[in-house]
């Protein structure tokens, strides 16, 4: 999944796309260590897509938080 793609999924798309693709990381390791599959480069993409979907939810959350802290300031 590209960068591109991630930045146009909402919110809860980015957290149910983290728990498919580490669902299918799980799969992979699992098929990898029973028998080898058949692309092992799978796997090193899998985790390198979690970890670009953790990074943009950890975005959005420190964005909204930075937001929230400046409204905060304003009121009072």
């Amino acid at each position: 999944m590209k960068n591109s793609e991630i930045l146009n999924l909402t919110t809860e798309e980015i957290v149910d796309q983290i728990a498919e693709e580490r669902t299918t990381l799980s799969k992979l390791k699992f098929a990898h260590a029973v028998s080898a599959i058949e692309n092992p480069n799978r796997i090193k993409y899998a985790r390198k897509a979690i970890a670009r979907l953790q990074t943009e939810l950890s975005n959005r959350k420190s964005a909204d938080a930075s937001t929230e802290g400046e409204t905060a300031t304003e009121a009072q």
